[in-house]
């Protein structure tokens, strides 16, 4: 690995950013919850002066795997976990007010699902059809639910 990535802990090399994205992305969509949440970590503490999208794209899937970990009821992961979903809905919160076409689903969902943890199931199930709706609008086909 060292050999085709070089020092994954040189702060200079723009690989291993790379490298964390896509292995916290694919071990999200492989149902590796702590994998996700390791690699997640370790891209979030990388400067974030270049690649913004990147950066908020991860805390949209950061905040999804925290509520995997939230369902699991661990008392272990709760407030951290807690603290991930807070910090990604106040980024999508950002991002949607800048960018409402490509976050507000994003946005609703990550709500929706706050809400359903916290048992308020009436007004989960309201944010999920708005996220539904708004990936509707936007042409997210694949984000429609």
């Amino acid at each position: 690995e060292k050999a085709v990535f070089g020092d994954l802990d040189d702060p200079s090399n723009k690989l291993r950013d790379v490298l964390f994205y896509h292995r916290a992305i694919r071990a999200y969509w492989s149902g590796y919850t702590e994998r996700c949440y390791y690699y997640s970590e370790k891209y979030m503490s990388i400067s974030w002066q270049e690649v913004r999208f990147m950066k908020v794209q991860m805390e949209f899937y950061h905040g999804l795997n925290s509520i995997k970990k939230l369902r699991v009821r661990n008392k272990k992961h709760v407030k951290k976990s807690t603290e991930v979903l807070r910090n990604s809905i106040s980024v999508m919160r950002n991002a949607a007010a800048h960018s409402d076409w490509n976050y507000a689903n994003k946005l609703c969902l990550l709500v929706a699902e706050q809400q359903s943890l916290s048992c308020d199931h009436v007004n989960a199930i309201k944010l999920y059809d708005a996220s539904i709706k708004s990936a509707r609008k936007s042409g997210f086909i694949h984000e429609q639910g």
